[in-house]
C-alpha cells in the first residue's frame, strides 16, 4: 500500500469565519480568534473523514495540535495569554510549544475539555479507516513554555538548570550568561535573564526579527559553543523528557510523529529513543523534515526514520521545472541521488511551509503546477502528500497578518480560508465537474492507491529520448511503473501548448518487464505479451479515455499532449 497524507491545520480547515454578530464579511488583516474565527476539531465528522477516505488518503497529518504561544486569553484553563513581544502572530506558530502534554485550546469546542476532544478525533479517524499523524517538535519550545498537563512525577523543562553556565549536559537550555534577552526590535516589556539561545541555533542574547525568536533551543548534549563537543553517555536529561512526551502521544493512538526540524537534533537520539518508542508501538511511523541531503542516509540507516522529506532533491527539482528555470532531464539525477533509499523518501508539492502552487510566487496557475504533482506521485511506491487547499487550488492571495502576502498560507493568523471552507462544508465529496483541479487529484490519488504504483517497478525512458528531435526532454517527461500482470506508461507535458510526441521504447524494458520478480512473462498484456511488440489498447487513467497504441520497441509510441497535461496509459 502507498501511504498517502493529507496534511490539515484544523484552525484554518473547520474556520467558518466571523461571528453572526459580526456584521462586517470576510476576515480581518491581524484579527483576533473573535473577528475571523477558528476551526475545531469537531468539523473533522465521520463524512467528512469518510470523505477523505474515499479520496484515496491514508492517513491525516492534523498540523498545529500541540498546545503553543498565542495571543488569546485561556486563563479560565490556566493558560492566559502569552506575551506579545514573543507569539508571531495573533494565534501564533505550531511550532512555538508552550505544554508538549495538551493540545490547542483554540481547536476544542470546550476547551477544558480539549484532550478529550482530541482523543475523540482521533477515534473517529481510525473508525474511518485512516491512521493519524501529528507535529512532534523537539528542537525548541516557546520562551514562555509552561506545562500545567503534564503527568504528575514530569519535571518541568528547565527545572534543574544551572543558569550559571553555557552549556551543562544536564539542562534542558542554553544560557546567555549574564545577559538579559535583547532582541533586535521592541521587546516592549518582556523580560528573561538570564537569556535563552534561540531555536534556530542563535546563541546570542540578541536575535534579529529572522531568527525564531519566539522560540528556545533545547539541549541534547552537543556543546555547540565549545567546539561542537558532545556528551550522550550518560544520555542528557532531555533525552530522558522527550522520549516521555513521545511515548505519551503514542499511548493515546497516534499512528505517526511528523518529526520537525529533525536534523537540528542529534542523530544519536533519534537512534535511541525511536527504537524505544517502536519497541513498545512497533507499528509507530516516524517522519523527519530534513533539508541536508548529506546526512539522509544517516537519519534512516542509523537515526531509525521511517521517511524523509525529498525536498531539497525532488521538490526543488520539480520546482524549478514548473517554472521554467530548470530541464525535465533534471528529475532523472532527483530520483538518481536517492535511489538507493527511494522506498524511505516522502514527496510534495505543498506543505505549510512552501508556497502554494497557485500563488503567483511559485506557478500562478494550479494546472501549470499539476505535471510536477502527478509526477512526483506516480514515480516511485513512496509516500507522497497534499496540502489542504491544494486540491483546489488555492493561491494564498491575501496578506493575512503576521505571514504577510507571501503566497503561503498562514500558520500564525486566524483566517478562513474559502477553498478550504468550500471542502468541509460538502463533507470532502465535491462532485465531479465542480472544480477540474480538484478532478485531477482525485483521479491523481485514485492512479496513486493502484497495484501497479504501490508495488510496480520503475523504468526512466528520458535516456532514450534525450536526442529524439519527436520529444521535447526540457519540458517533457516520460516513465513506466510495471508489475507481472500490468504497466503503465505516464507522460508529462510541463509546457501550455499541445505538443505531439512520439516516445521511443527499448527492448531493455521489455525485458525488465518481463523478468520481474522472475514472472512469467506479462501473457495478459492484451493478449500479445509473449513477444510485446504490436499494437495495445490502453486506457489513460486520467480521462478514462482509451487508445491503440504502438507499444513497442520497433516504433515510437504516438500520444497527443494537451497543455499541462498528464497522461497515465494502463496496458493489461
Amino acid at each position: 500500500m502507498k501511504i498517502v497524507i493529507y496534511q490539515v491545520l484544523p484552525r484554518l480547515f473547520g474556520n467558518k469565519g466571523r461571528k453572526a454578530s459580526h456584521r462586517a464579511k470576510g476576515n480581518t488583516q491581524n484579527g483576533t480568534i473573535e473577528e475571523n474565527g477558528v476551526g475545531k476539531f469537531s468539523i473533522f465528522t465521520p463524512k467528512v473523514l469518510r470523505g477523505l477516505k474515499e479520496f484515496g488518503y491514508t492517513h491525516v497529518w492534523y498540523t498545529g495540535v500541540l498546545d503553543h504561544a498565542t495571543q488569546t486569553d485561556y486563563s479560565e484553563i490556566g493558560q492566559p495569554a502569552n506575551h506579545r513581544a514573543v507569539v508571531k502572530g495573533k494565534a501564533g506558530s505550531p511550532y512555538a510549544v508552550r505544554d508538549y502534554y495538551n493540545v490547542d485550546a483554540d481547536l476544542a469546542d470546550k476547551p477544558e475539555e480539549r484532550m478529550k476532544e482530541w482523543e475523540q478525533l482521533i477515534a473517529r479517524t481510525h473508525k474511518a479507516g485512516l491512521k493519524v499523524i501529528m507535529d512532534f517538535i523537539p528542537n525548541h519550545v516557546a520562551r514562555n513554555y509552561n506545562s500545567i498537563s503534564a503527568p504528575e512525577g514530569v519535571e518541568p523543562l528547565g527545572a534543574g538548570d544551572r543558569t550559571d553556565w553555557h552549556f551543562w549536559r544536564d539542562n534542558n537550555f542554553y544560557y546567555c550568561v549574564n545577559e538579559s534577552f535583547s532582541p533586535q526590535f521592541d521587546r516592549e516589556d518582556y523580560i528573561e535573564f538570564p537569556a535563552r539561545a534561540t531555536g534556530n541555533d542563535c546563541f546570542s542574547a540578541s536575535p534579529s526579527k529572522n531568527d525564531w525568536y519566539e522560540t528556545v533551543k533545547l539541549n541534547y548534549g552537543v556543546d555547540y559553543c565549545g567546539g561542537g563537543a558532545t556528551h550522550f553517555n550518560p544520555h542528557p536529561d532531555t533525552w530522558h523528557k522527550m522520549l516521555q512526551i513521545l511515548l505519551f502521544w503514542a499511548s493515546k493512538g497516534v499512528d505517526g510523529f511528523r518529526c520537525d526540524m529533525a536534523e537540528m537534533v542529534p542523530v544519536e537520539f533519534w537512534h535511541w529513543a525511536i527504537a524505544k518508542v517502536k519497541n513498545v508501538y512497533p507499528d509507530i511511523v516516524f517522519i523527519a523534515e530534513v533539508y541536508n541531503p548529506a546526512q539522509y542516509r544517516s537519519y534512516i540507516h542509523h537515526g531509525g526514520f521511517d521517511y524523509l522529506y525529498d525536498k531539497v532533491g525532488m521538490y526543488d527539482t520539480l520546482r524549478s521545472v514548473v517554472q521554467g528555470q530548470g530541464t525535465a532531464e533534471a528529475i532523472t539525477y532527483a530520483w538518481q541521488a536517492v535511489d538507493d533509499i527511494k522506498d524511505h523518501m516522502l514527496n510534495f508539492m505543498e506543505n505549510h511551509d512552501e508556497q502554494r502552487i497557485a500563488s503567483q510566487f511559485f506557478a500562478d496557475d494550479a494546472l501549470k503546477g499539476f505535471p510536477a504533482m502527478a509526477v512526483t506521485t506516480l514515480i516511485s511506491s513512496s509516500p507522497v502528500m497534499v496540502y489542504a487547499g491544494q486540491e483546489l487550488g488555492e493561491d494564498a492571495h491575501e496578506a493575512e497578518g503576521f505571514s504577510g502576502f507571501d503566497g503561503r498560507t498562514t500558520i500564525f493568523d486566524y483566517w478562513k480560508v474559502e477553498s478550504l471552507c468550500r471542502l468541509q462544508s460538502s463533507d470532502y465529496r465535491l462532485q465531479v465537474g465542480d472544480n477540474a483541479i480538484f478532478d485531477l487529484y482525485r483521479r491523481l490519488i485514485g492512479i496513486a492507491n493502484s497495484e501497479v504504483v504501490a508495488e510496480g517497478k520503475f523504468y526512466d525512458l528520458m535516456w532514450l529520448n534525450q536526442r529524439n528531435p519527436q520529444f521535447d526532454s526540457f519540458r517533457q517527461y516520460a516513465f513506466v511503473r510495471y508489475t507481472d500482470k500490468e504497466a503503465l506508461l505516464v507522460v508529462a507535458n510541463f509546457v501550455g501548448e499541445e505538443r505531439n510526441v512520439r516516445l521511443n521504447l527499448t527492448h531493455h524494458l521489455f525485458d525488465a518487464m518481463n523478468n520481474f520478480e522472475r514472472s512469467e512473462k506479462l501473457s495478459t498484456l492484451n493478449s500479445q505479451l509473449s513477444t510485446r511488440f504490436g499494437k495495445v489498447v490502453a486506457q489513460d487513467l486520467m480521462t478514462d479515455i482509451t487508445a491503440e497504441l504502438n507499444f513497442s520497441a520497433d516504433e515510437p509510441v504516438e500520444i497527443v499532449l494537451k497543455p499541462y497535461q498528464v497522461c497515465a496509459y494502463l496496458i493489461k
